[in-house]
C-alpha cells in the first residue's frame, strides 16, 4: 500500500491507478482530495485542519459486535472519532442500540452491505440490494443514511462504483491492516498497525475478533504520542467532501 510523506500528498497526483475486481480502476487519495478542494468547499473539519495537522482515521469493519460497547468507551475516553463500515444482517438488526450509540457519540456510521458477500461476483440487482438494505436499516435507527461505504475485501469494479454512486456512497479502502481477522494476538495486531500507520493514513481493524479490541488503547497512545490526530474519514479529506461513486484509498 501506498504511503505518503509528511506534507507531501499535495504535491502528487490526485488520482492513482488500482486494479480491482478484475478492472483497471482509478483511486484518490483523501490527502489528494483534500488539495483539490474547491475555494468555496463545505466539508466538515474536526478537531484539527488535516491541511495543517498530522491526521490519520481509524475505521472498523463488520460489526457492532459484542465487543463494539467496550470499543466505544475507550473511544469515549480517549475522544477519538472512528468510522465505523457495519454488517446489517446479524449486525446491524441484532443490535440497534449499540449502532444508535455509535452515531449519538459522533463516529461516522458507514455501510460494509448486508452479508459480506463479494459485490463483483454480484449482478447489479444483487449489488444494489446489498448496499441498499443497509442503508434502510442504519437510517431507521439513526434516522441518516451513510455516505461510505466499503466493499468487502476492497473488492469493487465499475458497476459497483455506478450503483454506489446512485446511492450517494463514497468507496473507502484503506492502507493499513493488521489483518487481525488471522490472529488473537492484540500485540501483534498493534505492531502491525503501527508499523504501517502515515500521515493521512486509514487503519483498516475489525471490531469483531478478540484481539482487536484490547490492541486499541495501545494503538490510539502510540500514534498520538508520534503526533498523530484521529479523526474520521470525511474529516480526513475537508473540506472536500466525499464523493459518490469515487473509491478512495491512501
Amino acid at each position: 500500500m501506498p504511503s505518503w510523506s509528511t506534507g507531501l500528498a499535495a504535491a502528487l497526483v490526485t488520482v492513482l491507478t488500482l486494479t480491482l475486481g478484475g478492472c483497471s480502476m482509478q483511486t484518490t487519495a483523501p490527502g489528494s482530495a483534500r488539495a483539490d478542494a474547491a475555494p468555496d468547499a463545505k466539508g466538515s473539519f474536526g478537531s484539527v485542519d488535516c491541511r495543517k495537522a498530522k491526521c490519520i482515521a481509524l475505521t472498523f469493519d463488520a460489526g457492532p459486535g459484542e465487543d463494539t460497547p467496550r470499543l466505544l468507551d475507550i473511544l469515549k475516553e480517549k475522544k477519538v472519532p472512528a468510522t465505523f463500515f457495519l454488517l446489517g444482517r446479524n449486525h446491524v438488526l441484532k443490535h440497534p442500540d449499540t449502532v444508535r450509540r455509535i452515531a449519538a457519540e459522533g463516529h461516522e456510521v458507514a455501510n460494509h452491505t448486508w452479508s459480506h458477500e463479494i459485490l463483483t461476483d454480484k449482478k447489479p440487482d444483487e449489488i444494489r440490494a446489498e448496499l441498499e438494505k443497509t442503508q434502510d436499516a442504519i437510517a431507521k435507527i439513526t434516522g441518516r443514511r451513510p455516505r461510505l461505504m466499503r466493499p468487502p475485501q476492497g473488492r469493487t469494479d465499475d458497476t459497483v462504483s455506478g450503483i454506489s454512486k446512485e446511492l450517494g456512497l463514497s468507496q473507502i479502502l484503506w492502507s493499513t491492516t493488521a489483518k487481525d481477522y488471522s490472529t488473537n494476538d492484540s500485540t501483534l495486531i498493534r505492531r502491525r498497525t503501527l508499523e504501517q500507520a502515515d500521515r493521512d493514513g486509514i487503519i483498516l481493524l475489525h471490531d469483531i475478533y478478540q484481539g482487536t479490541v484490547p490492541a486499541v488503547p495501545g494503538i490510539i497512545d502510540a500514534l498520538q504520542r508520534a503526533g498523530y490526530t484521529f479523526v474520521t474519514v470525511p474529516q480526513l479529506m475537508a473540506p472536500a467532501e466525499p464523493v459518490p461513486g469515487t473509491v478512495y484509498r491512501p
